[in-house]
């Protein structure tokens, strides 16, 4: 899954558009390393992130699915929001699936919109909200508490009629350096669940925290632990380097054959 997006402000200036013709061309170069997913995102998810009004989130995404749908008929898309409202504009612009970080918690349509859309969505899990997680997280037991939370929420959005999710353990979304690696070290005990599971683990903070460097200087970490994601089950890794994100698959896959 390539990320594009479609923000001043996400945490990582290189996978930020400006218009939409830079988007489309994020959008090819993601492809052509091999991507099968792409996801566009028009709010910024990063720790203090504000909530955008709707209408600024839709003025973002939806030329950028409606130019990715003209110019890669083929290209399935997802969209990266919190609201039913812009889930429904989005699908009906193009988009094939929902990734949704706030499970629900923002908009309280937004499943019901998804149901009724009947297309995929991801279920990520967040202690507190983007404006705030950062601020003190904190856990009994993380890999128990995420478990109970997937348990949950996966039972409404069954009750809502949502027949395909995938789950994400939301690193960094809520979590303190040793929480996210009690999480990546523990992904394989969420497999019982029987969902695709979705790692967005690139550039993010758990790495370049940890190793003294900045985002920019990560994709090496980032490797790293998508082959650990891949070996515990991860079948989706949320990227901003597709081309090597597409070589651990790789090499993982030949591990496997093995």
């Amino acid at each position: 899954m390539g990320i594009i997006n479609v923000t001043p402000d996400s945490f990582y200036a290189g996978s930020r558009t400006s218009s939409v013709e830079h988007a489309l061309e994020m959008a090819e170069k993601h492809l052509l390393a091999g991507a099968r997913i792409l996801d566009v995102g028009g709010m910024s998810s990063r720790p203090g992130a504000e909530v955008l009004p709707v209408a600024e989130e839709l003025e973002r995404v939806l030329p950028v699915i409606a130019g990715i749908k003209t110019r890669f008929p083929d290209a399935v898309i997802s969209l990266d929001t919190v609201r039913g409202e812009v889930a429904k504009a989005g699908v009906q612009e193009g988009a094939g699936m929902i990734n949704d970080i706030s499970a629900g918690s923002i908009d309280d349509n937004l499943f019901a919109t998804v149901s009724q859309l009947n297309v995929p969505y991801v279920l990520m899990h967040m202690q507190g909200q983007p404006e705030s997680m950062q601020d003190n997280p904190n856990y009994a037991d993380v890999v128990q508490e995420v478990f109970d939370f997937f348990v949950q929420k996966v039972g409404e959005l069954r009750a809502y009629g949502v027949k395909d999710i995938v789950i994400d353990p939301g690193f960094g979304f809520g979590k303190q350096l040793d929480h996210n690696y009690a999480l990546l070290k523990a992904l394989h005990v969420f497999q019982v669940l029987e969902l695709p599971i979705l790692a967005g683990l690139s550039r993010k903070s758990m790495i370049y925290k940890l190793l003294r460097i900045n985002a920019t200087e990560a994709l090496n970490g980032t490797s790293a632990l998508h082959m650990v994601a891949l070996q515990q089950g991860s079948k989706i890794l949320r990227v901003h380097d597709v081309r090597e994100a597409n070589e651990v698959i790789q090499l993982w896959s030949q591990l496997e054959n093995h």
